[in-house]
């Protein structure tokens, strides 16, 4: 009895497992169908606006759906009664359209957009601000330094008032007045000078690394004859500076302008044409008369080169007519060549390119029979003669093996083509490099002009000249 009971009794636990089962099932399969019809279903208030904020998803698809674990999975295999139409209940509201209260996060967001984005432009205008207050502070305070900088500088017309201003300058002058003159060496050569009646020597050296100096009539006038263009080269050099003349430009030998005398120009046709750096070298070089005419005329005329050199602080030298000149009436003087010499080495006229042209041409003179005569083994020198019947001279840069530079100008007057005057600038030139050569600590002592001896006669004890 009791076993049967307790059969009786499980069967009738498992049927209504089995019902409960079957109804979840159908409850389930009724949601799955509701969810297919209507995936989304937007949730609307009672005065029918669509709340934006509140949408019902549709469940996942079938693929994706989970069965209740209580569920069996033969509640399948069970055999269900079809399922009714849902009574629809009057004032009911409808399944699909579930009533959604919003959050307090969905009520406040709209204001809470609108009070950060006007933050942020409050917290940009604060940085601006103070951005623009640093860089104005920054800039008064440079005004202000440079005001007080300002009123501590005298003014222009203060300046002028307790501050004459300064005069330029010379070198040259400048070099003079600091330093000695060569005393015994000028002595030495008034005593070889003396002993040689009717000529009249002028000449100027300086020693351009210890100012050192000689002067023997330095200041007096004497024709220039062919050293008159030494000054003419310098101002042709001073327009390649300025842009004025090209060295290629091409310069048409006139008629007017072909001169006699030294130079080979003038066998050429009129109307022949010569670049200008052709022209500068042949009237140094070979002394050629009628290039110096032709770049007389391309330099603007003599009156015009004339107010150049006393621009220069040349007070003596003067072109009054064209060469050849055999007369002498260009004048210069051997101060004013040395000075001219010394500006351009100095740099003081041109540029460094147009000087070192300048005097490469004037190493190339061919006529080396006085100055350079005078100099030892190893130096070189870049000169410029000049030579007519009353005037001979020479006037030049020269560099010594022992890293002296010094100019030398001498000029002698003489009897007409008098040849003593040739060998007294040979003899002096020799003079003054021996004088040069000797140690700056030593003492001078007395130098004599080789081949010459006190009393200013011949020495046969002398070496000759080179």
């Amino acid at each position: 009895m009791t076993r049967k009971f307790e059969q009786t009794s499980g069967r009738r636990r498992r049927q209504q497992v089995k019902r409960k089962q079957a109804r979840q099932a159908d409850a389930f399969s009724d949601l799955q169908r509701h969810s297919r019809s209507q995936p989304f279903q937007p949730v609307r208030s009672n005065n029918g606006s669509q709340d934006k904020t509140s949408v019902r998803m549709a469940p996942p698809p079938s693929s994706q759906r989970v069965t209740p674990n209580h569920v069996s999975t033969k509640s399948s295999q069970v055999k269900r009664p079809p399922t009714q139409p849902a009574v629809k209940l009057a004032g009911a509201r409808p399944r699909s359209q579930p009533v959604q209260i919003p959050t307090h996060r969905q009520a406040a967001r709209k204001p809470f957009q609108a009070g950060s984005i006007v933050l942020v432009l409050l917290l940009r205008l604060l940085i601006l601000g103070i951005g623009a207050g640093a860089i104005a502070g920054i800039v008064f305070t440079i005004r202000g330094l440079t005001g007080e900088q300002q009123a501590t500088r005298p003014s222009d017309d203060e300046s002028r008032i307790t501050s004459p201003s300064p005069t330029p300058v010379n070198p040259f002058d400048a070099t003079l007045k600091r330093d000695l003159e060569m005393a015994l060496l000028r002595q030495q050569i008034q005593v070889l000078a003396a002993a040689q009646p009717g000529l009249t020597p002028g000449m100027f050296f300086l020693n351009l690394n210890t100012g050192a100096f000689l002067d023997l009539n330095g200041t007096s006038s004497f024709s220039a004859a062919s050293m008159i263009k030494v000054p003419i080269l310098v101002a042709f050099f001073q327009d390649v500076d300025a842009g004025k003349i090209r060295l290629d430009e091409q310069l048409i030998m006139r008629p007017d302008l072909i001169a006699g005398g030294s130079g080979a120009m003038q066998y050429k046709k009129p109307g022949s044409q010569f670049s200008a750096l052709e022209t500068a070298t042949q009237m140094i070089v070979i002394s050629d008369n009628t290039a110096t005419n032709l770049l007389i005329d391309r330099l603007g005329g003599a009156a015009a080169l004339n107010q150049r050199f006393q621009a220069w602080g040349l007070t003596q030298t003067m072109i009054h007519n064209l060469l050849a000149d055999l007369e002498g009436t260009n004048t210069t003087s051997p101060q004013d060549l040395t000075k001219l010499m010394t500006l351009v080495s100095e740099g003081n006229l041109l540029s460094r390119q147009s000087r070192d042209r300048l005097l490469n041409i004037m190493r190339q003179t061919v006529t080396d029979t006085l100055l350079p005569r005078g100099l030892g083994k190893g130096a070189t020198i870049a000169h410029k003669t000049g030579d007519i019947g009353s005037t001979v001279g020479d006037t030049g840069l020269i560099d010594m093996p022992n890293g002296q530079r010094y100019v030398a100008t001498v000029v002698v007057k003489r009897p007409h083509n008098d040849p003593r005057a040739q060998e007294l600038i040979r003899q002096i030139s020799r003079l003054v490099y021996n004088y040069q050569s000797q140690p700056p600590l030593s003492p001078p002592g007395t130098l004599t002009a080789p081949g010459i001896n006190q009393a200013g006669t011949n020495s046969p004890a002398s070496p000759p000249l080179e």
